[in-house]
C-alpha cells in the first residue's frame, strides 16, 4: 500500500510535503470549521462550515496537483505578500527567546535597545550609539 501511495505522488506538487500556502489554508479551513460550531442553528454557522471544508478540499487538490509550476508560483506569491507579517512574528519570537538570557533595556538618550546578560547585579551601561551612561540591574 505504501508503494502505491509513493507511485501515486510521484510528479505531484505535494510529493515533498505541504508548502507555506497549503499550511496556511489548512489552518484557516480548520479555524472556519471550529468557528462554525459556535454558530449552530444559524446560517452563519453553515456558511463557515462549508467555506472551511471547501478550503480544506482545495488544500488537498493543491497537494495532488500535477501542475507544479502553477502551485509553486502561488506559493511564492503568498510568501512575498506575507513576508512583513512573518518577519514581525519571527522578531517577536527571537526577542522572547533572548529574554531568558538577557535583559533588554532602552537607552534614555537615543532609545536604542541594549542587551545586557542577566545575573551581573547592578551595572553601569554605556550606550554604543550615543555614549550615554546609565545604571540598571541585570
Amino acid at each position: 500500500m505504501k508503494e502505491k501511495i509513493i507511485r501515486f505522488m510521484q510528479g505531484r506538487y505535494g510529493a515533498y510535503g505541504a508548502d507555506a500556502l497549503t499550511k496556511f489554508l489548512m489552518a484557516s479551513g480548520l479555524i472556519l470549521i471550529f468557528i462554525s460550531s459556535a454558530f449552530t442553528g444559524k446560517n452563519t454557522g453553515l456558511v463557515c462550515f462549508l467555506m472551511g471544508w471547501s478550503v480544506i478540499i482545495y488544500c488537498y487538490y493543491r497537494l495532488i496537483s500535477k501542475n507544479v509550476t502553477k502551485c509553486y508560483a502561488q506559493n511564492q506569491a503568498f510568501i512575498s505578500r506575507t513576508s512583513g507579517i512573518r518577519s514581525f512574528f519571527q522578531r517577536q519570537i527571537s526577542l522572547l527567546q533572548q529574554r531568558k538570557v538577557y535583559h533588554i533595556y532602552r537607552c534614555p538618550g537615543c532609545k536604542q535597545k541594549i542587551r545586557i546578560p542577566r545575573g551581573k547585579g547592578k551595572i553601569e551601561i554605556k550606550c554604543p550609539k550615543c555614549s550615554t551612561s546609565f545604571i540598571k540591574n541585570s
